[in-house]
């Protein structure tokens, strides 16, 4: 069995401020940042280390993407709030931060036989006409795996990325003892 090589490709984390953030002070502060109530209610906060986007709401609350890791996730939220602070907007509380969703992709250098696998998962939808992945819900972890012929795959759903590595390889071994997975 070849080793499955797993690259984290988003981490999605919410924050919340438990306050009310005044968001046309924040321009004030930060004119590089994207704003228009008009269009949508959220601030975009930009970072370029960690990379990442953050959208900032009135009520407090923030969805921060881009990241490549849990701990990416954290820290940029935590420069935005920073940032926030030296432009002047006073925050009161440490944010309570919860991953929300963590996308990854990875290869198992062999080629799947998905019709066959259709069949043998179980909880799969397979309609080659339509997409030409395998749609494969996993119950623990709970993820939802999309597996290509080509032995790639993009794994959604995790909110720890433990989750990822534990789907990823548990699949990897089912398609080998199924006789699935062909090198």
């Amino acid at each position: 069995m070849s080793k499955a090589v797993i690259n984290i490709e988003n981490v999605v984390a919410s924050a919340t401020l438990n306050q009310k953030v005044d968001l046309n002070a924040v321009v004030k502060s930060y004119p590089g940042v994207e704003y228009r109530p008009e269009q949508f209610p959220g601030l975009v906060f930009r970072l370029k280390r960690p990379k990442t986007a953050t959208l900032i709401f009135n009520s407090g609350k923030m969805v921060c993407t881009g990241a490549k890791s849990e701990k990416e996730a954290r820290r940029a939220v935590i420069k935005v709030i920073k940032e926030l602070q030296r432009g002047g907007i006073i925050i009161i509380s440490k944010p309570e931060l919860k991953i929300q969703n963590i996308v990854a992709s990875a290869s198992l250098g062999g080629t799947i036989d998905l019709e066959k696998a259709a069949y043998s998962l179980g909880k799969t939808m397979y309609e080659p006409e339509q997409f030409p992945g395998l749609i494969y819900r996993m119950d623990d972890p709970k993820v939802v795996i999309l597996l290509f012929a080509s032995g790639k795959l993009v794994c959604t759903g995790a909110k720890k990325e433990q989750d990822v590595y534990d789907a990823v390889n548990k699949l990897h071994r089912m398609l080998e003892e199924k006789n699935l997975i062909f090198y």
